[in-house]
């Protein structure tokens, strides 16, 4: 690129196919990087007069918006004619401008004090006004006009929130600076939201790291965490939040030592952690100019599982998380674990959680399934498929990672699920539990029941039936080459005794020896057993049999 002096700002197109240089305040120049078409500049001067170049900013791969002190000049780059084409322009005082290429608005400071916001929503080769609205200053005669440094615009939980740093000083009224959020919407009025409290005062920055906001405070060396998610005060018009957490630092790295090449093997050095050369960009940049570095920042979830003691709040805040499941998964042994047990009403607490978010998704999952076969989804290009977040937690999660390290503690875990079906007077529950053996045949189990006679009566049958079922199956089991033995004969008198649930289980016995032997729980036509599948159905519906297996 030819040396045409100071370079005020330089931005790739989308795709860096066209690259835009600004050099003085009156024109900004461009550089083909396409195949084929020659590296020629050429240069677009701002159409009003007397106006100069604030910034400029890449709304497509060929669309640009230059934002002069005196309006928007909203234009169209031809490449292959070198030239630029206005679309649109729009007369306003601009003291400074912000743009979310995430949600491609822009957005002005207009009046005297700065605190007049203008936004502007692209689309499709439009420019659309937004309705204006006011920033709050401070009622200090010296808070002065509003500054670029205080506003940063973020993507919170989907939705776009103008994020105002207001500095104040502490009083007994006032605990310091705050944050409030206000929402804009596409359409409709600008809204206040929220009111992070920073109960500080000082040089702050911000980033948006996770859905999460996250405060830097320059002379504490600390940053602040807060969840806009979570439960917190509401006061009738905004909701008050407080940090999820204590003030913690950022994790120490270290950076190469500074040099010529001989000096360079040395070890690396600390590198200085909120240092005043600092400049943060969103959502989660952080570049030290002094040092040359550039960071991105993130969030370690698995120590905070020990910061925060409320474990339903903590699992408010990780099913919100981007990468969550893993941490969830011991959030749940542990609670389970013999060191860290958590008392039963918080253990209920943490899997209804799970199991709403589980529940929501199936649901969506379903609508969206009934949406494309009712044909309304082609209508409709709001349906989209639900994205299943790491928040789903489902039964095979659940059992592979957490409860499956009960298994040789099985009969206590059933102890506690029988004695509270019974302590709640659950027992329709339990014999359906039973019968469909949710819980496994065992003589500890049986010797439970038979104790639990004088509250509930039938258990008596049910315990002696458990018993009579597991002789059956040490029956089975010690005849010699029972793989070869014939189904249908131990069916038959399994159904002639009247007992249900021994001829469930015998039923059950054979599909298993299916599947292991053949791959298949299906009987062979040779076993003649087509009434005794028939019989099964009747009892215990279709769904009762063995899922065949793929191989």
């Amino acid at each position: 690129m030819e040396d045409k002096g100071e370079v005020k700002c330089i931005k790739f197109s989308f795709g860096n196919k066209i690259l835009a240089v600004q050099r003085t305040p009156k024109a900004v120049d461009f550089i083909n990087f396409i195949p084929d078409l020659p590296q020629t500049e050429y240069s677009q001067e701002c159409k009003t007069k007397n106006a100069n170049i604030l910034s400029f900013c890449w709304i497509s791969t060929n669309e640009i918006v230059f934002i002069t002190d005196q309006g928007v000049e909203f234009y169209q780059v031809l490449p292959d004619k070198r030239t630029l084409k206005l679309l649109k322009n729009q007369s306003i005082n601009v003291n400074w401008c912000m743009y979310s290429p995430e949600t491609a608005v822009l957005l002005l400071s207009t009046t005297v004090h700065g605190n007049v916001l203008q936004p502007f929503y692209f689309r499709s080769g439009t420019m659309s006004k937004m309705p204006k609205f006011e920033i709050e200053l401070p009622a200090s005669p010296k808070s002065g006009n509003l500054c670029l440094s205080d506003i940063i615009m973020a993507t919170i939980y989907g939705q776009l929130y103008v994020l105002y740093l207001k500095h104040q000083p502490r009083t007994p009224n006032n605990p310091g600076a705050e944050v409030i959020l206000y929402y804009l919407p596409r359409d409709g009025q600008c809204k206040k939201l929220h009111i992070l409290k920073l109960n500080t005062t000082g040089k702050f920055a911000l980033n948006v790291v996770d859905n999460l906001v996250v405060v830097h405070h320059q002379s504490s060396q600390t940053s602040m965490i807060f969840d806009i998610k979570l439960r917190a005060e509401f006061d009738g018009a905004v909701t008050i939040h407080h940090q999820v957490l204590p003030s913690l630092s950022i994790h120490p790295c270290k950076i190469p030592r500074a040099g010529p090449s001989a000096v360079t093997t040395q070890s690396p050095v600390p590198c200085e952690l909120y240092s005043s050369s600092w400049t943060v960009f969103q959502p989660d940049i952080i570049i030290n100019a002094s040092e040359g570095y550039l960071w991105c920042l993130q969030i370690k979830l698995q120590p905070i599982v020990h910061m925060l003691q409320d474990k339903g709040r903590l699992m408010d805040f990780l099913l919100q998380r981007k990468d969550c499941k893993m941490v969830i998964l011991s959030v749940c042994c542990q609670m389970l674990s013999t060191a860290e047990r958590g008392s039963l009403p918080v253990i209920a607490t943490i899997f209804d959680k799970l199991n709403q978010v589980y529940k929501e998704y199936l649901e969506a999952e379903q609508n969206y399934a009934l949406a494309m076969e009712s044909g309304t989804s082609r209508s409709s290009s709001t349906q989209k498929r639900p994205v299943r977040t790491q928040a789903v937690i489902d039964q095979s999660d659940m059992y592979t990672h957490v409860l499956s390290v009960f298994t040789e503690k099985k009969h206590y875990l059933y102890e506690l699920v029988i004695k509270t079906l019974v302590q709640h007077s659950l027992f329709y529950m339990l014999h359906q539990f039973l019968q469909y053996h949710v819980l496994s045949d065992s003589k500890p189990l049986a010797c439970l029941l038979l104790s639990l006679e004088s509250t509930y009566p039938p258990a008596h049958q049910l315990s002696l039936d458990m018993l009579k079922v597991l002789g059956a199956l040490r029956f089975v089991r010690s005849v010699g080459s029972h793989d070869n033995i014939s189904a249908r004969k131990f069916l038959d008198a399994a159904r002639q005794t009247g007992d249900t649930m021994l001829f469930y289980t015998t039923f059950k016995f054979f599909e298993q020896r299916n599947q292991r032997l053949r791959g298949s729980s299906h009987f062979t036509p040779g076993e003649h057993c087509e009434e005794h599948v028939s019989h099964f159905k009747t009892l215990f519906g279709e769904q009762a049999l063995l899922t065949p297996m793929a191989v």
